[in-house]
This record gives structure tokens, sequence and C-alpha cells, in this order.
């Protein structure tokens, strides 16, 4: 069995890293093994083998590329932690029914629709990223504490927010480029 082949049959992310599992990751330590096994398993270092280790060095770079993109982001690592604990976290699946929060998406989104009419629409734009970003960063908080606790209900609903919050932010930044543009 070559590395490639082995790779292939880790079916944990941390694992395919060397990182230990769990909500807190190194990112230089997780960007430096990336670049490394990419730099092994790239398709173009594998050019002139055989049809075999060509589409083994696909899936095997595919596998990386899923991973790493995976853990890097908050959202997708928090899902993935709670997939290995056995949990369905998919965003299908699962959406909060806190009253509350969901009117603040509401508002949120309204203000978002509401920007033009601003005197500096940029400038409420980045200060309500702040407050977004500050939002997720306490929902990616009690995620931690919740995962380390076992208690998974708590931390299901904790992800079904912080999908609200990174659609959020992603509009956030399609919105500043449209501005940018005018």
């Amino acid at each position: 069995m070559d590395l490639s082949t082995e790779l292939l049959a880790t079916d944990n992310f941390f694992q395919l890293f060397s990182l230990p599992a769990g909500w807190k990751i190194d990112r230089a330590l997780l960007d430096s093994r990336y670049r490394k096994l990419q730099q092994n398993f790239h398709p173009d270092r594998f050019a002139t083998r055989g049809d075999v280790e060509k589409r083994l060095a696909m899936q095997t770079t595919s596998l990386i590329n899923q991973a790493y993109d995976t853990l890097k982001s908050p959202l997708k690592r928090a899902q993935y932690l709670l997939q290995l604990g056995g949990v369905d976290a998919s965003q299908e699946t699962h959406i909060t029914s806190d009253g509350a929060f969901l009117m603040q998406q509401i508002e949120f989104r309204e203000a978002l629709g509401e920007l033009e009419q601003s005197a500096d629409p940029l400038a409420a734009l980045d200060a309500m990223r702040g407050d977004i970003q500050g939002q997720y960063l306490q929902l990616q908080n009690d995620f931690e504490a919740q995962h380390l606790a076992a208690d998974y209900n708590d931390a299901l609903n904790t992800v079904a927010k912080m999908q609200f919050f990174a659609k959020l932010l992603d509009e956030i930044e399609q919105r500043e480029e449209e501005l940018e543009d005018l």
C-alpha cells in the first residue's frame, strides 16, 4: 500500500494532517502540512505515471483539499466535529428555533438592504461586519465549550446559528464589492 492509498483510507481529516481532533487548531501548522501534502500529491507530479497512479493522485489531492477546506472554516470544522461525534449537522436537517435569534437575523438583513440610504454605506457596512463578526466569534466560543462538554444538542443549535452568521458575512462581502463598484 503506497502513501496515496493510505491517505485515501484515512477517514479522519485531523489524522490526515496529523493534528489532534478538536475545536482549536494550529492554523499555521495546518497550512504548512497542507502545502507539504499538496506538494507531494499534486497531479502534475504524476503526469508521466500510469493511469491508476494519476487517478490516485487526483483523488488524494481532492481529499486533501476537502479536508483543508473543512478544518480551516470554523463552521465546517464545527459540523465535522459533530459528525465525528455521530451527530448530523448538515444545513438541510437542522435549523434553530430561537425566535429572538431569527428576528435578529431579519433585522440584520433589513439593515443590509437599506445601506444605500446611509450617508456612508461602506462605513455602515464595516460597522455591521464588526458586530456580526463579534457575535460569530462568540458562537464559536459557545460551540467549543459545548463540544468539550459533549453537549451535542446545544452544540447543534449553535452550529445552526453559526450557519446564519457565515452566510450573512458572505453577503456582506458581496455587498461591499457591489458598493465599491459604484
